[in-house]
């Protein structure tokens, strides 16, 4: 084994420890975040445990569970009732044999810490922004192991648009989501903000944690490229909360067809407030000092980078460089009533699958993590509840991808079959009432898409260069 790599496998093995030390030594009063009420939703008693260990009673749809000893939460609807039936026809959920990364610690770890490896062929452009600064979005090209295969019949390639962590890390799962949707037939592309992974911060102002302004001119630019194809979309983690703000915020005029949700962090205030166990709070907050310290000097006229530099917790560091800015300071309250993910989660119109874990040592438990009554109440949005997964792992034996890829690609499978045939059917009842009418009535039309006029071309200023 080479150097590099035993001295990888001593500190993965250490941070596992350190995992495990911290799940023992975690504060049983936890702040319970799911006791949360959203609009139009009232709160619900969801302590109850299935097994001392399991997803609560409440956390499943009808009688059966899903195999693997998964659960559907959602609100009763012939959507659900055919997401339903796709996941009891998924070998994906299948359990495997327990092996050495069953453990939720070792799930996480090796998701973040490992390498994502070689391999994968990106196309990297730089889009500049309405207010000059600059995003990054890496088109992944290749390789495609085993050819490539369209899923989408009858219609054109789907575009895949994958958000990462809110940190900026890029992992292994997902690239290895993107590489299974480029094998699927998918264009996947990944979004990277202001100063993560390589993309220059070109002004002192970075991204917030739920402003999805950013978002909105890339998707926009997306669109102009590809204004026929289907868009999907696939967050990780924290930057969850950016992908469920767009949602909100553009309602209907989303673009989106669907979109999942691994591991997100819903109520990320309570969240931030509560704090991670220590390990991960230091890795985390390590690695956003990191990436932020090669633009200390640019940053100093803006924030109080000594303070920044000294933070002890995510919060602290949050605060720090959102809420005491030297040009306009705000308070921690103003601060979530204009980031927090869910704030107009009621406007959302696009179905939302969230994958998530019972054992996930980032977020916690179910019942402190999740507000089950959005799903119970919204009929966009899907829990898709495991018993074990880690946060953002569940991760299979090699060579086998994890099997939250292969769920969510499913379920983007399940809603383009259940949309068509939603408008097959549409097309039969007008057809139908024409006929019973006595004379021939056309139904309206959908408008075709015209594709942005050419000086849409001076609006977005982007490069592009090709990238391992």
């Amino acid at each position: 084994m080479p150097p590099w790599g035993a001295a990888l496998a001593l500190l993965l093995a250490a941070f596992a420890l350190l995992g495990l030390l911290a799940a023992l030594l975690r504060r049983p009063g936890r702040r319970a975040v799911g006791a949360r009420t959203l609009p139009g939703a009232q709160g619900q008693d969801h302590e109850e445990e299935v097994d001392g260990a399991g997803p609560a009673d409440q956390f499943s749809y009808g009688r059966e569970p899903l195999p693997g000893g998964c659960r559907l939460i959602c609100k009763p609807s012939a959507l659900a009732q055919c997401l339903l039936r796709a996941l009891r026809r998924s070998t994906a959920l299948e359990p495997g044999p327990r092996s050495w990364l069953s453990g939720p610690h070792l799930q996480t770890l090796c998701h973040f810490v490992l390498p994502v490896g070689p391999g994968s062929d990106l196309a990297r452009e730089y889009l500049q922004l309405a207010d000059d600064g600059l995003v990054a979005l890496d088109w992944v090209v290749g390789p495609c192991a085993r050819g490539r295969r369209v899923t989408n019949a009858g219609g054109l390639p789907a575009v895949l648009l994958v958000i990462p962590n809110a940190w900026g890390r890029l992992t292994r799962n997902v690239l290895g989501l993107c590489l299974l949707a480029l094998e699927r037939g998918y264009y996947p592309v990944i979004f990277h903000r202001r100063g993560h992974h390589g993309c220059p911060l070109v002004s002192p102002r970075l991204q917030p944690f739920g402003d999805p302004s950013d978002l909105k001119e890339a998707i926009t630019y997306i669109r102009f490229r590809h204004p026929a194809a289907p868009l999907f979309a696939v967050s990780e983690g924290s930057g969850s909360a950016l992908l469920l703000s767009y949602l909100g915020e553009c309602g209907s005029s989303s673009y989106m067809t669907g979109a999942a949700c691994i591991s997100p962090v819903l109520c990320c205030r309570e969240w931030f407030e509560a704090g991670l166990p220590w390990p991960y709070e230091r890795g985390f907050l390590l690695h956003q000092k990191i990436a932020l310290s090669r633009y200390a000097t640019a940053l100093e006229d803006t924030v109080d980078t000594g303070k920044l530099f000294r933070s002890r917790s995510l919060r602290e560091f949050e605060e720090t460089l959102f809420c005491h800015t030297k040009s306009f300071p705000i308070s921690w309250d103003t601060y979530w009533d204009h980031n927090d993910p869910l704030r107009d989660v009621d406007e959302a119109a696009v179905p939302v699958l969230c994958i998530c874990s019972a054992d996930d040592p980032v977020c916690g438990p179910p019942n402190h993590f999740l507000p089950t009554e959005l799903f119970h109440s919204n009929p966009y949005f899907f829990l898709l509840l495991s018993r074990h997964g880690g946060h953002c792992g569940f991760l299979r034996q090699e060579p086998l991808p994890a099997w939250s890829h292969e769920v969510i690609l499913e379920y983007f499978r399940a809603l383009t079959e259940f949309f068509r045939t939603e408008e097959r059917m549409k097309g039969l009842s007008r057809r139908r009432a024409s006929f019973l009418g006595g004379r021939r009535r056309w139904g309206t039309l959908p408008k075709r898409e015209v594709s942005p006029s050419s000086n849409l071309e001076e609006i977005f200023s982007w490069k592009r260069s090709y990238t391992r």
